[in-house]
């Protein structure tokens, strides 16, 4: 499981979170860095640190659960067998996918680079369609009910405040 967990993380977010925004800031010549100490350049990089430390904190955790309660991976050439509803999946039905949306949005503070921003609502917007069409169809026959239920009762996108104890 671990080749088949590191093949999952170089091709999905590391397409989505290395190989696309180094095409797009080679494409627009963004560089990386602003040499100019202002405070909105701080302020960028500080926000940019902080968003990075949450996005990719929950794309760890959202791994680990997938690996330890589903006996799985995040690919989906090796999913999960067990629907895993614990953690943030108990707020929001695609973590995952939000920790990716938080950490582009962390690049294109710190490169300063607007086309990132139009990357990450591409990338959403993918997923928007994706999901309904293709990936919550396949785990309703995975896991039949229950995914059923955990459906009805935690959002897609938007977390809910407090957890659902799915039982």
């Amino acid at each position: 499981m671990a080749w088949e967990l590191v093949k999952a993380i170089i091709l999905l977010p590391g397409t989505a979170l290395v190989l696309i925004p180094a095409l797009i800031l080679a494409v627009t010549g963004v560089t990386p860095i602003s040499n100019e100490l202002t405070l909105f350049n701080l302020l960028r990089f500080w926000l940019g640190l902080l968003l990075t430390a949450a996005g990719g904190g929950l794309a760890v955790w959202t791994i680990v659960l997938f690996m330890r309660y589903g006996e799985g991976t995040p690919a989906p050439w090796e999913p999960p067998r067990k629907l895993v509803v614990r953690g943030p999946y108990r707020h929001a039905r695609n973590p995952m996918i939000s920790s990716v949306l938080i950490l582009i949005a962390a690049e294109a503070l710190l490169f300063g680079s607007w086309p990132l921003l139009v990357w990450m609502g591409v990338f959403f917007l993918g997923n928007v369609v994706y999901f309904p069409l293709v990936e919550e169809k396949g785990l309703a026959e995975r896991f039949g009910q229950a995914y059923r239920e955990y459906k009805k009762n935690v959002p897609r996108w938007l977390p809910r405040r407090r957890g659902w104890p799915f039982v």
